[in-house]
C-alpha cells in the first residue's frame, strides 16, 4: 500500500516530535509502545485509561506519554518503543500540491468546500455553525433537504466525523456523503427520495481544534485542546458525553494526561455541548460516529457487557449494514456491541445517542483494518474506496430512520435524561475486553 505523502518539513517536525531525546512538551511528545499481553492482563492496564491502539500477536500497542511510561516502568511492566514501525508506516514519500495534509481536508478546507455545495444546491443545502471550540473556530454542519432552509419536523439522521484529531479519514466519510446526496439528487430516485423524506444532518469535524494540531503539530493527537488545570492539554470529547460519564476509570480516565480524559463533567466540551444541543432539537432517528481504524460496526452499550435494550434490533441493523459494505468490493466488517467487540468505554456518543430514545446508533471503525495496512495514516488514494465501501450502509440507515419511529422503542424514562447525570447505577463488569484501535 501506497503511503500518505508528505512533504519533508512537516515529516522531519514529525520526527522531531518523537525523538526520544527532546526536551518534555505538555502535547505531543508520546511514543508508541507495545506490552506483552500477558503482562497488559497481569498488570490490570486496561483500568488505566490508556489509549490503545491495537491488539497483535500477543501484544498490546499504546500512544503513551512519558509519565505513562513511567508508571509502566514502576509497575515492572516492560515495554518496547514501536514509533519506527508507525513511522516507517505513514511516512514514506513526499508531499505533493495538497500541502502538508495532502487531499485530507484541514478546517479552513472543509468550510470552503461546504460552502460550496450549499452555493451550487440552493434549496437542498445549509451550512451552519452548531458551536464554537475552545479556540473560537467554528463547528459546522451541512443539513440535506428538500425545503433546507424551513423546520418541516421530518426525520433526521446524522453522520460525524472527526471526534479524535487523529483519524483523519473520518472527516472524508461524511463529507463525501453529503456532496454524494446533493450531487445524484436529480439523477437518482433513490437519493431524490431520502432528500425529499428527510432532514440529513452531516458534521465532518467535531474537533477543529484538535485536527489542526494533529496537521500542524503532532500527527498522533487525538483529544480537543482543553488546556487543563495540570498544564497538560485536551479531553477526549468521545469520553464526555452525559450517559454514563465517568462511571469508573476502565471506560475513561479521570487523569488529565490520559489521552481518555473525559473532562471536568458531562458536556463540560464546546464540542459536545455542540453535538448535543443538535441532536436534541431534531428528530433523530439513526445516527453514525465515524471513526479509525479496524473495519468495526459497533452498537450500545459501550459502558457495559450487559446486552442494550433493543439489541436484536441493533444487531439486524448492523448486519445490513455490513453486508452492504462486503457487497461493494468485498471489504469484511465486524459488527457487534462495542463493549464486546473491542473494550469498554463510557461517555461516548453513541451509548447518549442511544439512551435519548433509542435511536440506532453506531460507532463505524472504517478501514484499513490494522497498522499494517495504514492504520491512522490512510492513503490519499483510499479515500474514494473507503468512502464507496460505506456508502450504500448510508443510504441504507438513512431509509431506516424515515421509515422506523421511535416512539414504539422509548427507552425507560431514566434513560432518557438529556445530560444522563447520575442515571447509571455502577453495572457488574466482566471486565475489559480485548484492547483495540481506540476510538
Amino acid at each position: 500500500m501506497r503511503s500518505m505523502r508528505w512533504s519533508v518539513i512537516a515529516l522531519t517536525a514529525f520526527l522531531m516530535l518523537f525523538s526520544l531525546s527532546a526536551r518534555p512538551a505538555v502535547a505531543g511528545d508520546g511514543q508508541i509502545v507495545s506490552v506483552a499481553k500477558r503482562d497488559f492482563t497481569a498488570a490490570r492496564l486496561g483500568r488505566m485509561g490508556l489509549d490503545l491502539l491495537m491488539e497483535e500477536n500477543g501484544r498490546v500497542y499504546i500512544v503513551a506519554s512519558p509519565g505513562e511510561m513511567a508508571a509502566l516502568a514502576r509497575l515492572r511492566v516492560a515495554y518496547a518503543i514501536e514509533t519506527g514501525r508507525f513511522l516507517r508506516t505513514g511516512t514514506q514519500g513526499l508531499a505533493a500540491a495538497g500541502g502538508i495534509n495532502g487531499a485530507y481536508h484541514s478546517t479552513l478546507e472543509l468550510e470552503t468546500d461546504l460552502r460550496i455545495l450549499e452555493r451550487d444546491h440552493p434549496g437542498l443545502a445549509s451550512v451552519r455553525a452548531i458551536g464554537e471550540t475552545l479556540e473560537k473556530r467554528p463547528i459546522y454542519a451541512l443539513k440535506i433537504s428538500d425545503h433546507v432552509l424551513e423546520d418541516e419536523g421530518e426525520p433526521a439522521a446524522l453522520f460525524v466525523g472527526c471526534h479524535h484529531a487523529r483519524e483523519w479519514i473520518s472527516v472524508e466519510v461524511p463529507f463525501l456523503f453529503g456532496k454524494y446526496l446533493l450531487e445524484n439528487y436529480e439523477l437518482s430516485p433513490e437519493v431524490r427520495a431520502l432528500v425529499d423524506s428527510s432532514e440529513i444532518w452531516i458534521v465532518p469535524i467535531v474537533n477543529p481544534d484538535g485536527l489542526e494540531y494533529s496537521i500542524h503539530v503532532y500527527r498522533y493527537w487525538r483529544k480537543n485542546r482543553r488546556a487543563n488545570a495540570d498544564g497538560t492539554y485536551g479531553v477526549d470529547i468521545n469520553r464526555n458525553y452525559g450517559y454514563a460519564w465517568g462511571l469508573d476509570d476502565i471506560g475513561s480516565s479521570g487523569s488529565p494526561g490520559s489521552d481518555v480524559y473525559r473532562g471536568t463533567g458531562p458536556f463540560s466540551e464546546p464540542e459536545t455541548a455542540a453535538i448535543r444541543d443538535l441532536f436534541t432539537a431534531h428528530d433523530f432517528r439513526a445516527m453514525i460516529s465515524f471513526h479509525s481504524f479496524a473495519q468495526d460496526i459497533l452498537s450500545p452499550w459501550g459502558f457495559t457487557t450487559e446486552p442494550a435494550p433493543g439489541d436484536a434490533e441493533l444487531n439486524a441493523v448492523a448486519a445490513a449494514m455490513a453486508g452492504l459494505i462486503a457487497g461493494v468490493r468485498g471489504t469484511a466488517y465486524s459488527y457487534g456491541q462495542g463493549s464486546r467487540l473491542l473494550y469498554l468505554t463510557n461517555g461516548d456518543m453513541v451509548d447518549w445517542t442511544y439512551s435519548l430514545g433509542g435511536a440506532p446508533s453506531y460507532t463505524i471503525e472504517v478501514s484499513p483494518v490494522d497498522v499494517d495496512r495504514g492504520g491512522f495514516f490512510n492513503d490519499e488514494s483510499a479515500i474514494a474506496t473507503i468512502f464507496e465501501d460505506n456508502l450504500p450502509a448510508m443510504l441504507y440507515l438513512t431509509r431506516y430512520a424515515i421509515d422506523h419511529p421511535l416512539a414504539a422503542r422509548r427507552l425507560p424514562p431514566a434513560r432518557r435524561d438529556r445530560d444522563g447525570r447520575s442515571l447509571v447505577r455502577k453495572p457488574k463488569l466482566a471486565g475489559p475486553a480485548a484492547p483495540g484501535p481506540a476510538r
